[in-house]
């Protein structure tokens, strides 16, 4: 029998879930200016892009529900519609992440995509990232009741995949994917080409923290 062939790149975790906007997928610009649109349009309020920014990783409804309860269910109306329209123009993926997640399939990984974005928003950014045939969509705003950083979206994408917590990474660029990661029992990677703040990241104990594909792909597969 032949030794293994101990260059071949093992797993660190065997399940490893993603968040979506600003990790995967290349967004960010078309969020903040969806927000921009959708204060202005339906409150005439101006939005500070900083704010926005801050805002990614919470549902659309937790966020008009802080900023505007009076207005949220219209305000979630017109971001939807704007970003649906704007999508195809504007989102793309970041290099390296489509290869990174082939390779991890190969590696025997079990990967998914859980989001707090609506679920059509979602099948449109992965397709417009070319994550369709890479990775899996397993968890969405419509899917629980609770959302980031409360662990629920990440437990139950563990119970979609039939996997335990205690052997899942959640891979995100917000505090709150961090902060649900740690809730969920599961190690947290930040990646810092996103939304998030280095400092603020660093500040949630992530088990490492990724400046590039690179440094993820020397993260994930060791």
């Amino acid at each position: 029998m032949s030794a293994p062939n101990a260059a071949l790149p093992q797993l660190r975790w065997p399940v490893i879930l993603f968040d979506l906007d600003g990790t995967l997928a290349n967004s960010l610009d078309l969020i903040v200016a969806a927000y921009g649109h959708a204060f202005l349009s339906v409150t005439g309020r101006v939005i500070n892009g900083a704010d926005a920014l801050s805002w990614i990783g919470e549902t659309l409804q937790q966020t008009f529900t802080r900023e505007d309860p009076l207005h949220a269910a219209q305000l979630q109306d017109v971001y939807s519609a704007y970003f649906e329209q704007h999508a195809d123009d504007v989102v793309s993926g970041y290099p390296g992440v489509p290869q990174l997640l082939a390779d991890l399939a190969a590696a025997g990984a079990v990967t998914g995509v859980v989001t707090a974005k609506r679920r059509a928003g979602a099948v449109q950014t992965m397709r417009l990232a070319g994550l369709d045939d890479v990775t899996r969509l397993v968890g969405t705003m419509e899917d629980t009741a609770t959302h980031k950083p409360d662990p629920e979206p990440l437990l139950a994408a563990c119970a979609v995949l039939e996997a335990d917590p205690s052997v899942c990474c959640y891979v995100g660029d917000a505090i709150y994917d961090i902060q649900a990661a740690h809730a969920a029992g599961m190690a947290g990677v930040a990646v810092t080409w996103g939304a998030g703040i280095e400092a603020e990241l660093v500040a949630q104990n992530p088990v490492a923290l990724c400046h590039d594909v690179d440094e993820l792909r020397q993260t994930l597969l060791v």
